[in-house]
């Protein structure tokens, strides 16, 4: 015998959870795309002190991490033999939540 009570109540668990799991993706979708920017950021800042560890300008170094990561800023500081570099940027989930990411990798200064 079906209790007439229970019905619909599939429907209203799914419509309770629906929200949770569309949240849960964007977020996964969103911790995704900063882990890609994150690496684009190593990946400039690497190529960035090898420019300028081979004597390249600060703006040559600069383009290659505006290029790799638009809007991202680059600061530069010796440290003995090798030249380094910061790489920042900010990544934007939606309106509310910035995740702020930085890389830094060195050179040898004066390589060839």
């Amino acid at each position: 015998m079906k209790r007439l009570g229970d019905r619909g109540s599939v429907a209203a668990e799914l419509a309770l959870a629906l929200p949770a799991v569309l949240i849960a993706l964007l977020l996964g979708a969103g911790a995704l795309g900063a882990a890609a920017q994150q690496v684009r950021l190593q990946d400039a800042s690497a190529d960035a002190a090898r420019l300028l560890g081979r004597g390249e300008d600060a703006g040559a170094a600069a383009g290659v991490i505006g290029a790799a990561v638009p809007g991202a800023g680059m600061a530069q500081h010796a440290r003995g033999d090798l030249v380094c570099v910061t790489a920042t940027s900010e990544f934007t989930v939606g309106r509310l939540i910035r995740v702020p990411l930085r890389a830094s990798s060195c050179a040898l200064s004066g390589g060839k």
